[in-house]
């Protein structure tokens, strides 16, 4: 299986952690050996119920006995599809009353900023250094990283970068600025918080221009960091919102939100002004419900909470530097990338995934499932203290 996988099945880096899986169910993930692996990854925070959770799949189960893929995206009325958007209406601020449902986060951050142009007549972006959006050309235009951005130019024209948390680079926000793209809490750069009422700030610099303010909730949304999104930590209401990731319950999706206003825009002059083919399909929006049904009608938000002090309390080394981030979005802070790469791989020997973040090298991802229990938790702190203390000797 290991040599069809890395002949035929396309690869992303030159070295696959390449574990062959035979199942996952709850915190945990078995290869093909049916050796138990603690998850403190979820699948790049997209599995919040953990693996296999039963709502989740009975959901799945009951809407493949009714029917899958049956026409284009917004033509005909799919029940799981209206009951989703009409729920995550429910739970978020008036202005964010109709959603968009694609496929992935990518193809939800490419309408966002569509949705941004053809609202305002104009072309400019700005976006984060060090943020990330996506893969897509689009999404890698507002990409603040230009080392995994050069082979693949020329990208969308008119893109203007400022940094993160800096309030002297609001300015930059103009009237000739259509959107500013920023990820709530930056996800790839190593877990970036908003300090200082930062994007109560961009907000009111995007009211003073006329500028529309796209939020990327992809990682920090569905409850992840103790609310069911970010913004809400942050005094802050986007313009258009863009989800995925977690909202699936395990299953791919996307979504962008907007007002009413904004939404409809993308019907007329011209018509199909954002198409998809899968986009709000019925299996995945069942399991899409069924996962924020979970999340919202229970107590999980609360326990992330309690669950991220717990981590803080028992992740003390010398070799830890700090710990960023909110409730279940944390990321472990080495002294360099030799550290962060031997923690990672060393605790997958010991049945623990951890996992790597995109730009900041001495970052370790610790982003388990919300359902993940106190003693799972005590468990993999205790791999990762053992791990941490090979290494120092």
């Amino acid at each position: 299986m290991t040599s069809d996988f890395l002949k035929y099945q396309a690869q992303t880096t030159p070295h696959p952690l390449a574990m062959e899986i035979s199942h996952a169910t709850g915190s945990f993930i078995y290869d093909a050996k049916n050796k138990a692996y603690l998850d403190f990854v979820a699948g790049v925070s997209a599995c919040s119920l953990g693996h296999s959770h039963p709502k989740v799949v009975n959901a799945i189960k009951e809407q493949l006995d009714k029917y899958m893929h049956v026409m284009v995206y917004g033509e005909y009325i799919q029940k799981p599809a209206v009951e989703l958007v009409k729920l995550l209406a429910k739970k978020l601020p008036e202005s964010l009353e109709k959603t968009y449902l694609t496929n992935s986060g990518t193809e939800a951050v490419e309408g966002a900023l569509k949705l941004a142009k053809r609202a305002t007549g104009r072309s400019e972006i700005i976006a984060a250094n060090k943020g990330y959006h996506g893969n897509t050309l689009g999404s890698m235009s507002v990409m603040g990283f230009e080392e995994r951005k050069q082979a693949f130019r020329p990208l969308l024209p008119d893109v203007k970068f400022i940094e993160f948390n800096s309030e002297k680079d609001l300015p930059q926000i103009t009237e000739k600025t259509a959107c500013i793209i920023l990820e709530t809490i930056q996800g790839g750069a190593g877990f970036i918080e908003p300090k200082n009422d930062y994007l109560h700030k961009v907000r009111q610099r995007c009211n003073e221009t006329g500028t529309l303010l796209i939020l990327d909730e992809i990682q920090p949304g569905i409850g992840r960091t103790g609310k069911l999104f970010g913004f809400e930590h942050y005094n802050c209401i986007p313009d258009i919102l863009v989800t995925g990731k977690a909202l699936g319950g395990g299953m791919p999706i996307g979504a962008f939100t907007a007002s009413s206003k904004l939404m409809d825009l993308l019907m007329d002059n011209p018509k199909l002004g954002h198409i998809t083919t899968f986009g709000g399909h019925p299996v995945i929006s069942a399991s899409a419900l069924a996962t924020l049904k979970e999340i919202t009608e229970s107590d999980l938000m609360e326990q992330a909470l309690e669950k991220e002090k717990l981590i803080r309390k028992l992740l003390i080394h010398p070799l830890i530097k700090e710990i960023r981030g909110k409730g279940l979005m944390l990321a472990i802070i080495t002294d360099s990338a030799e550290i962060a790469n031997a923690l990672i791989l060393n605790s997958q020997d010991q049945g623990l995934i951890l996992f790597w973040l995109l730009f900041e090298l001495k970052a370790v991802r610790i982003t388990p499932p919300l359902t993940i229990s106190n003693d799972e938790i005590i468990k993999g702190c205790s791999v990762i203290i053992g791990v941490l203390n090979s290494i120092q000797q």
